[in-house]
């Protein structure tokens, strides 16, 4: 007897339906077959659901069993598939009309003893199963994620006794919701707070600049500075998550399978930091099933790359593209995948080999070509797209005994949210949503300067040695912090603020 069950499949962060055929034939000797390009985990499955079948005291065939997943020219892979196998078992033996089935979706990983285990990328499944007008049973743990969809009825299960009950009409699941205010409350809560962070103020004025605009950072400073700590503290002042942000994060994480147990959505700003032996693969994505990497995780984040210069050239050549694009695509000979990474970059590194170059306290043993050639290691093109090069001294011994608290999170993050506002106005209907994003034709409209502050600025390209880059980086910043003022012309000293941002253009 045939018997069809639909479940889905991810692709990406996207999910895309599969129809899972079970026939039974009436004779013949015993044997499975799944066909339809699955993968190992997908194989095994047979086993994981022979087991879960019988210990809850209903039979398996024994007689030949073909299960198709179509479509067939797609892979399959996971082990989201054991529960629509053995619903579409259970039916083709008679237990469950064919009728009961159709309106459903179903996912979900058995145990041997027939509990159903959470999957990854539930909530990308919740909106296909939107778009399909369909009902969807998965796990339980799964289910409150699964519920942010607003739409659908989600319909959590404990065992695999539970769905064939409920589909023969014997029993009943428990239907799922989200309050999705209540998940979003947690946004503006961090852990950590500017108010911890001892002097540095040029850094933490630096910082702000960079939040109020969506610019790219780059600190330089010797070991204990604080890049780290201040690096860790950036998530906290950007503008708070929109809930359409915090459900495209959470899909990304949710494939990933990283979400926080207990948790919904991902209410607050990622903040992803790889060690510098990560591989290119992982910082970008793909595998032999593509996966989404630390780009894509930082997605409406931060991505921190600490001591800069110890990643491998190849590792940070592959940033360059998803820095201007927002995006990220992975090729396969099979498929094409592009995967969301719209992240600030902050990084860090020491001044020198040593790093103690610049330091009052220690003297710097690193010759002039060393100097050279360690910063050489970071290509022109990557120090092209990070806007903000800044000087982050040694932290004064009595700046760290000092008592005076500093300014809190709170209070920064509302400054940057007003000058976001301007720049959204600005940018209406046109793509952007921060002066880090501005192209040519952006910065030749918007980038007005006071007669004086082009004088300025053009004397510090001759005098200073700035490069065409370094004048259009000074241009966008020299706009976010005449919006941070909100002044709609740039003055003499918002581009001269915006030059000290620039320490690595000059002469070494």
């Amino acid at each position: 007897m045939l018997s069809k069950v639909q479940s889905a499949s991810l692709y990406g962060i996207d999910a895309y339906p599969v129809e899972v055929e079970v026939d039974i034939a009436s004779r013949g000797l015993p044997h499975f077959f799944i066909v339809g390009l699955p993968d190992a985990s997908v194989k095994e499955s047979r086993d994981r659901v022979r087991a879960a079948l019988k210990n809850n005291g209903y039979n398996f065939p024994l007689r030949p069993v073909t299960i198709n997943l179509a479509p067939a020219d797609l892979k399959k892979e996971g082990s989201s598939f054991d529960l629509p196998i053995a619903v579409g078992l259970t039916a083709s033996e008679g237990m469950i009309e064919q009728s009961a089935l159709k309106g459903h979706i179903l996912t979900g990983e058995l145990s041997l003893d027939g509990r159903i285990k959470p999957v990854k990328g539930a909530l990308s499944i919740a909106l296909h199963a939107r778009e399909q007008g369909m009902k969807l049973i998965l796990p339980v743990d799964n289910a409150p994620e699964a519920a942010v969809v607003q739409g659908i009825t989600v319909l959590g299960a404990e065992t695999l006794p539970d769905v064939i009950e409920y589909l023969r009409g014997n029993g009943t699941l428990k239907e799922f919701s989200t309050d999705i205010a209540e998940s979003m409350r947690e946004r503006t809560l961090y852990d950590e707070d500017f108010l911890d962070v001892k002097g540095q103020e040029h850094a933490k004025r630096a910082l702000e600049v960079a939040a109020s605009g969506a610019h790219n950072a780059l600190m330089l400073g010797p070991p204990g500075a604080g890049k780290t700590m201040l690096s860790r503290r950036l998530p906290g002042i950007l503008p708070p998550m929109t809930f359409e942000e915090a459900l495209e994060t959470t899909r990304i994480h949710s494939v990933a399978g990283i979400l926080r147990e207990g948790k919904a959505l991902l209410p607050t700003r990622p903040f992803r930091s790889p060690h510098h032996t990560i591989s290119d693969v992982a910082l970008i994505g793909g595998g032999q099933f593509p996966r989404p990497g630390e780009v894509s995780l930082s997605h409406n984040g931060v991505l921190f790359l600490d001591e800069l210069p110890e990643f491998k050239r190849s590792v940070l050549e592959v940033l360059r593209q998803p820095m201007e694009s927002g995006d990220v695509t992975v090729s396969r000979a099979m498929a094409s995948i592009t995967y969301p990474a719209r992240f600030m970059l902050v990084s860090a590194m020491n001044p020198c080999p040593c790093g103690y170059l610049g330091d009052e306290r220690h003297q710097c043993t690193c010759t002039h070509s060393q100097i050279i050639r360690y910063r050489a290691r970071v290509s022109g093109p990557l120090l092209d797209r990070i806007d903000i090069h800044i000087e982050v001294p040694a932290v004064p011994f009595k700046d760290l005994r000092a008592e005076d608290m500093g300014e809190r999170t709170s209070s920064i993050r509302e400054r940057v949210m007003e000058a976001r506002e301007r720049q959204l106005k600005r940018f209406q209907g046109q793509g952007l949503y921060a002066n880090g994003q501005m192209k040519a034709r952006h910065i030749k409209k918007y980038c007005k300067l006071a007669p004086k502050a082009q004088a300025l600025l053009d004397t510090a390209t001759q005098k200073l040695g700035l490069s065409a880059r370094a004048y259009t980086r000074v241009l966008k910043l020299s706009r976010t912090i005449a919006d941070m003022e909100g002044r709609d012309e740039i003055e003499p000293y918002h581009v001269s603020e915006a030059i000290q941002y620039r320490s690595l253009d000059r002469v070494l």
